[in-house]
């Protein structure tokens, strides 16, 4: 295996090893502009539920309603 070869291998490993590595501290550590929506609401909020219909809605809409968009 010639030297440039080798050099490659070691380039290709290190930044998979980086993209790997931020990628992890990302999901383990998000920045607060991933944590939550413009409105406040987490990206992750399951929708509620309708009391009169009891179909699902989701928060965001419920704020849009009440915000009077």
């Amino acid at each position: 295996m010639s030297a440039s070869r080798i050099l490659m291998h070691i380039y290709a490993w290190t930044g998979l090893a980086i993209i790997v590595v931020g990628i992890a501290y990302t999901f383990v550590s998000p920045p607060q502009s991933l944590r939550t929506d413009r409105d406040g609401v987490p990206h992750f909020t399951p929708e509620v539920e309708h009391p009169i219909t009891g179909e699902g809605v989701s928060v965001n809409e419920l704020i849009r309603h009440y915000r009077g968009d």
